[in-house]
């Protein structure tokens, strides 16, 4: 059965608030999508943020629990629920699949991986990490919290610290807990 949560005011970094939308509903994720893709029609430069969080099973039979989808803050955050959907969502799956978009996340290679394994491709996907290096960086390919800290501050670091080993691996769990939105 499919469920929808809507947090029109989630406080990110700083005074930023963001809409989050958490769904495995297809006909919401469908309709979010169209948004997305009805601003990035008159955008220069179509960039979607992805960010996939992963089942907590072991080896092959590890799937994607979630996919995180954002176009800037003026605009709802889609976090889709794969893991709970009742089947495939067409639009979501062609959206991540049309060349027109460049979807940018940092570490993907995981990422690939774990979409392939349901038969998902996303088209264009650029590894931030890989792209981008900062100058400071003091490993080869630095963490999200590692390159947030060195840009930003320690926000995203301490966040990140909030959020256990066990909570961590509970993207696949129903409901999301309010530190994972």
């Amino acid at each position: 059965m499919g469920f929808i949560k809507e947090f029109m005011e989630v406080q990110a970094h700083g005074n930023t608030k963001l809409h989050v939308i958490h769904t495995n509903d297809l006909h919401k994720a469908a309709t979010t999508i169209e948004q997305y893709e009805r601003h990035l029609e008159f955008e220069c430069h179509k960039i979607v943020r992805v960010d996939v969080e992963y089942t907590n099973d072991v080896g092959e039979d590890q799937k994607p629990a979630l996919v995180q989808l954002s176009i800037g803050k003026d605009h709802p955050v889609l976090l889709f629920q794969l893991s709970a959907a009742d089947k495939n969502c067409t639009r979501f799956d062609n959206f991540v699949a049309d060349p027109r978009y460049t979807f940018a996340g940092f570490s993907i290679d995981g990422d690939i991986e774990m979409l392939g394994r349901v038969g998902l491709e996303i088209a264009h996907f650029v590894d931030i990490q890989k792209e981008w290096r900062v100058p400071t960086a003091t490993k080869p390919l630095d963490s999200l919290g590692d390159v947030s800290g060195i840009i930003v501050d320690d926000y995203y670091n301490n966040m990140k610290k909030k959020l256990t080993n066990g909570e961590h691996q509970r993207w696949a769990r129903m409901p999301l807990s309010m530190r994972h939105i």
